[in-house]
């Protein structure tokens, strides 16, 4: 499903009594994805089960963020994060993430499970949309994207570290300041 797609500056919106949802492989795959994900992301559930995760990835997403949100559940662990998606005619809408990893009877890890919420507005426009045009102005100053996404988490995680709480901590200020 090699299929180019270039944001067209339209938000769209989900009602906030529902949650989107998805479950993907150990490789990002999805395996699932609900009604509302489809919906959103402007595709046929046929068309996303087997494909990346990041067929939805908006280009004004921070890799760093990304990289915190693998890094975390990769280390068996949940995150919250916020996130902006990219639908298939362009238009993007806001998350707010819940990934958890899965795991078998055994405690084996096999895939990743999301919810997404509807984010707080006002946590999106005062922080984090400033916060990631910040992160994605740091990353686009390197041509190597190795180096891109070192300069981009260093500074992602010296900004949580000026806040002087933790991650999670920091998340579920900026989600409840309304």
């Amino acid at each position: 499903m090699a299929k180019h797609v270039s944001p067209s500056g339209r938000e769209t919106f989900f009602p906030a009594s529902e949650l989107i949802v998805s479950k993907t492989d150990l490789k990002g795959r999805l395996t699932y994805a609900n009604g509302l994900f489809c919906r959103m992301a402007g595709y046929r559930e046929s068309e996303l089960i087997g494909q990346p995760h990041s067929l939805i990835r908006h280009p004004d997403m921070p890799r760093c963020v990304f990289r915190l949100l693998w890094d975390t559940i990769e280390d068996r662990r949940e995150i919250f994060a916020f996130v902006k998606n990219m639908a298939s005619n362009g238009d993007h809408y806001w998350v707010f993430a819940h990934v958890t990893p899965s795991f078998d009877t055994k405690g084996g890890m096999i895939g990743y499970h999301s919810n997404r919420r509807v984010p707080d507005r006002r946590a999106l426009e005062t922080a984090i949309i400033p916060l990631y045009a910040e992160l994605l102005k740091i990353e686009r100053g390197h041509a190597n994207g190795k180096e891109a996404l070192a300069a981009g988490y260093k500074a992602l995680t010296d900004f949580v570290a000026s806040q002087k709480v933790a991650y999670e901590e920091l998340v579920f200020a900026l989600k409840s300041a309304a």
